[in-house]
């Protein structure tokens, strides 16, 4: 008899045992799905200043919409750029251009020649990115003379040289305003001045 009561009981604990098993996977499916809804709509994954500095992100500027005009930019030049062609921007983004107001003045790498540089920027975002660069000049003309104090007298002289100064001032730019409020935003840089003493 013994037998029979232990045969008849061992049945019940696999019919138990597989109800466990599908409420912990019908717990685990819902409990994924609420995670995942929670995720894409923001409430989870990232902290609220994430979430306030997405908010503050600069926007591009689609061609047709008008920047607003910043102090200091060169003529109210707007519009009509082509946005550097860089991957920021490109022919479909309007470009709004700004000109630092002061000119750099620099010794070459290894050389006694001076240059003096006059740098406007542009960039296909909104005004966010001006009133960074007015916000942080100071921190930008020190990368800048940095970049420039870096450049060898060979390469000042010829355009492709100079194609490259350009390249490492708009990574030279766009690093400090990264590290100061969390965004680039200058597709490239353009010479105003360029004297070669």
């Amino acid at each position: 008899m013994a037998t029979a009561a232990a045969a008849a009981a061992a049945p019940a604990p696999k019919k138990k045992g597989k109800k466990l098993i599908l409420i912990i996977a019908l717990l685990v499916l819902v409990g994924a799905g609420v995670g995942a809804g929670l995720f894409f709509t923001g409430m989870i994954g990232g902290t609220k200043e994430e979430h306030a500095e997405a908010k503050d992100m600069p926007k591009l500027l689609p061609k047709g919409s008008k920047p607003k005009a910043a102090e200091g930019e060169g003529g109210g030049e707007h519009g009509g750029g082509s946005g550097g062609g860089s991957a920021e921007g490109g022919p479909k983004y309007e470009s709004s251009y700004f000109q630092l107001e002061k000119e750099f003045t620099s010794n070459l790498k290894e050389s006694s020649h001076l240059v003096q540089i006059g740098l406007a920027v542009s960039t296909p975002y909104d005004e966010k990115v001006t009133e960074a660069l007015k916000a942080h000049e100071l921190a930008i003309r020190s990368a800048v003379l940095m970049a420039i104090n870096d450049t060898d007298e060979e390469q000042i002289f010829t355009a492709e040289g100079k194609k490259d100064l350009q390249n490492r001032l708009v990574k030279a730019i766009n690093g400090v305003l990264k590290e100061k409020e969390g965004f680039g935003g200058v597709s490239n840089v353009y010479f105003t001045n360029f004297i070669v003493q």
